[in-house]
């Protein structure tokens, strides 16, 4: 293996403490699945840990990209689909998020369960800093967001990562070491981190989501709450209240339950909507426990700038503004996308549908959406759900949608990318989809008359 300054295996290792009883020995193999960051992250972090690291992908092109760095560190590469000469003689596999460990059982031979985990959980095990983690199905980013800054707001070191931004592996790894960690949580890494457990956990909402990955709504529940369940006495878990009667049914030795509901003494003007509302007070409520009050943490959202892709206004042409919220890929994003909007909308939405009622947005788009442009996969979904509640068409790609919807825009409204989808049918994630509703907003011919209408 590569190992580095001239130290030996045993050196390494003993830089970085296990929490608890260490997952293997210096010398075992550790297979990682997934040779994205977080996967690579995973990697590093296996190989100071001590261990022969061998990094599998189904994507050719996902490894040949990191062929170099693994060379230089001696980790094995192996690509194209799983099969069961990539895990003989593991001790241990680790899975990127979104890897489903479901299509890797034939090949997980003798492996105990335990010994099959998340990176999330891999970086636990070496942390001792207090953890403060966010999941829910929508509101996941703004919230570990405002976290950050509350705590900053206080004088607190932050880290503020794990599904955004950067995975705790690496934070391990590298620092700057914070005092508080900050973490978004997603259900798949929560379904495969037995012993993760954070001082302060939240979970935001839950509704319908990644139901083409779990087995069904009972699973993606289940991985949502497994972080509390293992709370113990000084931990604090945050919850809507409107989950009071799901949450009380949890078994939790002794932490602290706080509930939250739509905040009206905070405000912020780049988180515009009921539901954002909700987010200030449930990052409010997280950050009690390390000091934080209300005089703070408005003055820390006095500074807060809208994130990319959520609800964000990129400009206004001709009288029709602009919202980029690509970001919201659940039926219940778009939900509280369509609420925060207060002028009629041109809606786009389509692409690859994860599950969710969207019949039950027919009241809302009624009365708050003039008409759908539909674009990408979902084409049927969309139109069963919708017929005769609003006009809607249905274009291939998202920028032959907007040209339709350019055309009929009026002075005054909203065009709104708010998918309600995955991104995957037509961009690498929702960041490409995005930048590409942002890209065709800027390149719309020119339409003088409309300012007529004002």
């Amino acid at each position: 293996m590569g190992w580095t300054n001239g130290k030996t295996m045993l050196q390494q290792a003993s830089e970085i403490i296990w929490r608890g009883p260490a997952l293997l020995r210096p010398g075992e193999t550790a297979v990682v699945v997934g040779a994205g960051r977080s996967g690579v992250a995973a990697a590093r972090l296996l190989e100071r840990l001590g261990a022969r690291v061998r990094l599998v992908e189904r994507n050719v092109e996902g490894l040949a990209r990191i062929r170099d760095l693994a060379a230089g560190r001696g980790w094995e590469l192996i690509a194209g689909e799983h099969d069961q000469r990539q895990f003989a003689g593991a001790s241990l596999a680790v899975l990127s998020p979104g890897v489903n460990r479901r299509n890797l059982e034939p090949w997980l031979g003798q492996m105990q369960p335990d010994k099959v985990i998340s990176e999330l959980e891999l970086a636990f095990r070496c942390v001792q800093k207090p953890i403060i983690a966010v999941t829910g199905t929508s509101g996941k980013t703004t919230t570990t967001t405002l976290i950050g800054l509350f705590l900053r707001a206080v004088g607190q070191r932050v880290f503020v990562g794990g599904n955004i931004g950067t995975p705790l592996s690496a934070h391990v790894l590298e620092g700057p070491k914070a005092e508080i960690l900050v973490l978004e949580v997603s259900s798949f890494q929560l379904l495969n981190s037995p012993t993760f457990r954070p001082r302060v956990g939240v979970l935001l909402n839950i509704s319908p989501n990644h139901l083409d990955y779990h087995a069904d709504m009972e699973e993606y529940v289940r991985a949502k709450l497994s972080m509390f369940a293992r709370q113990l006495e000084g931990d604090t878990a945050v919850f809507p209240e409107e989950l009071r009667g799901l949450t009380n049914g949890l078994k939790a030795a002794g932490s602290r339950r706080v509930y939250f509901q739509t905040d009206t003494r905070l405000h912020c003007p780049g988180l515009p909507g009921q539901h954002n509302r909700s987010n200030i007070q449930a990052a409010f409520l997280a950050c009690q426990p390390f000091g934080l009050d209300q005089a703070a943490a408005q003055e820390a959202l006095n500074q807060f700038q809208a994130l990319p892709h959520r609800l964000q206004a990129v400009a206004e042409r001709e009288g029709v503004l602009f919202v980029d919220d690509s970001k919201g890929t659940t039926v219940q994003a778009l939900g509280a996308a369509l609420e925060a909007v207060e002028r009629p909308i041109l809606l786009l939405a389509g692409g690859v549908f994860k599950g969710g009622d969207l019949a039950g947005l027919a009241p809302l788009l009624a009365r708050k959406v003039r008409m759908v442009g539909l674009f990408g996969a979902g084409r049927e979904v969309f139109e069963q759900a919708w017929a005769g509640v609003v006009p809607h068409f249905w274009e291939p790609t998202l920028e032959q949608c907007m040209d339709r919807l350019w055309a009929e825009a009026r002075f005054g409204d909203v065009m709104l990318l708010s998918p309600a989808t995955a991104s995957f049918d037509l961009f690498t994630d929702y960041k490409a989809r995005g930048m590409a509703f942002q890209k065709k907003m800027q390149n719309l011919p020119e339409r003088g008359h409309d300012r007529d209408n004002a």
